[in-house]
């Protein structure tokens, strides 16, 4: 346990830290397991304190505090004390290090931004598992958290060492570093070979405060104490200030990279750097996420034609900008997509490419909602984006938590302005239903956008967590709309 603790500032300890044998960094009191080193980190739901001695109780051979523990005399495991606020940056560094610091043995590149992580850490890891590496990909995809707690993150770290070294090939990671990562310490320990900027817009300040606080904690990706370089997308106006200001050399990249660009449903062409890309995604989004993927693999030394045929190659990642059906995929004779823009941007850049797609005179309609328990700021700025970019918008309920779906749907509706007067903007509170609306109101050459969940399989209703998959939900109206099960879609 000492040695768990070397980097922390100790003000008091009970008992002898040197005579623990931990086995697990652990901060939720109903995981613990014998053998493991209890953080008590304050919370704004519950705070750790409070759950010390369950910890105690299923076996915990340490406990790491921020204010004195009442537990009586009984307790007969070393507990050390640490200065208030310093809690998690110690259980990140205790985390690496039980884990023997895998990151130092792994090439680790680490994606920050609003939008676009996930499209380009699967990217990467496509492209660095083509050159040769064993290559993890972190993310959204694949945990509940985008960038997992520091226990977990360092059990994932020490998986994909360990895998790369039983496949004796050099490992990297790419992985999805969010501003709730950054802010809490999650992330640190690690120092990224390549530190990635995508974009800055609306979102998380529920838990920010300001836009300029969010941008900072993106920010802080940025520095020697965590990245050696950085690749910035320098469109973006704080994508900007970051080269501006980072203490780390920095490649900047923007959409002069890319020339020659078409958008077709699932298939986006560019060249970039004299070679030839032909992406399996749609929309000239996934240019912008193409190119910073493509600077980055080529700032860790791939060479371009290899990058190239790598991105050529990748298949399309799940839920961004997914064609679910389509005159060129079956199942109608209208383009369906599926996004998980749930941001005013992203919803934005995502309407854009269905207007692109649409035929002409086709129009564009969007079914989205806003998730519960989450910004709520953004909420009439999302209504204004869709009123804005689609000619037929159908609000619906996202993830509402344990918020009432009504009155979501009430905050974004307050943001739509005269469209509704139009005629243009409805409420469908039932997610299925809304979907059912838009795929009914669709006509050949029209493209349906269904935004928010995209890759998710499930609906937080708060209470409960149900099943619900935006894709197969589209591809069972329709295929009930082909067998005359219900009002066709289409048939207006």
């Amino acid at each position: 346990m000492t040695s768990l603790l070397d980097p922390c500032a100790v003000l008091t300890t009970r008992g002898d830290p040197a005579t623990a044998d931990v086995s697990a960094v652990e901060y939720d009191s109903r995981r613990v397991t014998e053998g493991a080193l209890f953080f008590c980190l304050p919370g704004s739901v519950s705070d750790g304190h409070d759950h010390a001695e369950e910890a105690l109780r299923r076996g915990a051979a340490g406990l790491v505090c921020e204010r004195p523990l009442d537990l009586g005399t009984g307790a007969d495991v070393p507990i050390v004390q640490i200065p208030p606020g310093t809690a998690r940056q110690a259980m990140a560094r205790a985390a690496a290090a039980l884990q023997g610091y895998p990151a130092r043995d792994l090439l680790m590149v680490g994606v920050t931004g609003t939008n676009g992580k996930t499209t380009v850490t699967h990217l990467l890891g496509e492209i660095l598992g083509r050159v040769g590496h064993a290559a993890t990909v972190i993310g959204t995809l694949g945990g509940v958290r985008t960038t997992p707690e520091a226990p977990e993150l360092q059990a994932l770290l020490a998986e994909a060492r360990d895998g790369a070294s039983a496949a004796g090939r050099p490992g990297a990671v790419a992985m999805e570093v969010s501003s709730h990562a950054l802010a809490q310490s999650r992330v640190d320990g690690i120092i990224f070979d390549v530190a990635v900027f995508t974009n800055l817009s609306h979102d998380h300040l529920d838990f920010h405060g300001t836009m300029e606080a969010y941008g900072q904690a993106k920010a802080s990706l940025f520095t020697p104490e965590r990245a050696r370089r950085a690749v910035v997308w320098t469109d973006d106006p704080w994508g900007d200030r970051i080269r501006k200001s980072a203490r780390i050399p920095v490649v900047a990249v923007g959409r002069e990279a890319a020339g020659q660009v078409t958008v077709a449903p699932g298939r986006t062409t560019f060249v970039w750097r004299a070679q030839h890309v032909a992406l399996s995604l749609s929309g000239e989004v996934n240019v912008i996420n193409a190119l910073i993927a493509a600077e980055t693999a080529v700032t860790l030394g791939v060479d371009p034609a290899a990058v190239s045929e790598a991105l050529t190659q990748a298949p399309p990642v799940p839920g961004r900008m997914e064609v679910v059906a389509g005159p060129a995929v079956g199942g109608s004779d209208f383009l369906v997509l599926v996004d998980y823009a749930h941001t005013p941007e992203s919803l934005r850049l995502a309407l854009a490419d269905a207007r692109r797609m649409a035929d002409p005179g086709g129009r564009v309609l969007v079914a989205f909602g806003c998730g519960g328990a989450r910004d709520r700021e953004k909420r009439p700025l999302m209504g204004a984006t869709a009123s804005e970019g689609a000619d037929v918008v159908v609000v619906t309920s996202d993830n509402p938590r344990n918020e009432a779906p009504e009155d979501i749907v009430a905050d974004v509706l307050s943001g739509v302005g005269p469209a509704v007067s139009e005629g243009r903007v409805s409420a469908v509170v039932e997610r299925r239903s809304a979907i059912e609306a838009v795929l009914s109101d669709a006509r050949p050459g029209d493209v349906v956008l269904v935004s928010g969940k995209g890759h998710e399989t499930y609906q937080d209703l708060g209470a409960e967590v149900v099943a619900f998959d935006d894709r197969e939900v589209v591809r069972d109206l329709l295929a009930l709309a082909r067998d005359g099960g219900s009002q066709s879609p289409g048939g207006r």
